[in-house]
């Protein structure tokens, strides 16, 4: 009988059309039979962006607008959650969800894991929006400790 090699395999996503098209194309071409593959889905939350309201006594942080961020949060978190159950099809890939940039998340994550290969989905952005916004796919092809793919969605 023989004994299949085992890879993990990490897929950052965040609900993007590009992110999940990348975990769907993972399925497709990397997650094989012959492997004893194990799909490990990651969101990486991240921490929230509060605009105080500002008046003369200074900042003023109401409850009902932090309650609302953090139910947003969450329910971006779940819907996360659903869209990647539904391109997986199979109970099998728990979503991962750690809180922070998903940048360092993302890398510390995969080191963590002992991850074969990371897959991330790319935003296709250009140098202006790249530099302004940041790029996740960028710093982790340059920072993770394992093998990169970064597969881009086909323009249609």
């Amino acid at each position: 009988m023989e004994t299949k090699e085992e890879r993990r395999i990490l897929v950052a996503v965040d609900g993007g059309d590009e992110r999940l098209y990348a975990l769907s194309w993972c399925l497709k071409n990397i997650v094989s039979d012959n492997y004893k593959d194990t799909l490990i889905p990651l969101y990486a939350k991240p921490p929230p962006t509060l605009y105080p309201y500002v008046e003369g006594t200074g900042y003023l942080f109401s409850s009902d607008v932090i309650a609302s961020v953090e139910k947003y949060s969450n329910d971006l978190t779940e819907c996360v959650i659903e869209k990647c159950r539904r391109v997986c099809r199979d109970s099998q890939n728990k979503v991962k969800v750690e809180n922070g940039d998903p940048r360092d998340v993302v890398c510390e994550m995969s080191e963590k894991l002992k991850t074969d290969v990371l897959v991330l989905g790319s935003h296709g952005y250009g140098f202006i929006k790249r530099a302004l916004l940041g790029s996740v796919s960028n710093h982790c092809a340059q920072n993770a400790k394992c093998p990169v793919l970064i597969v881009k969605k086909p323009k249609h």
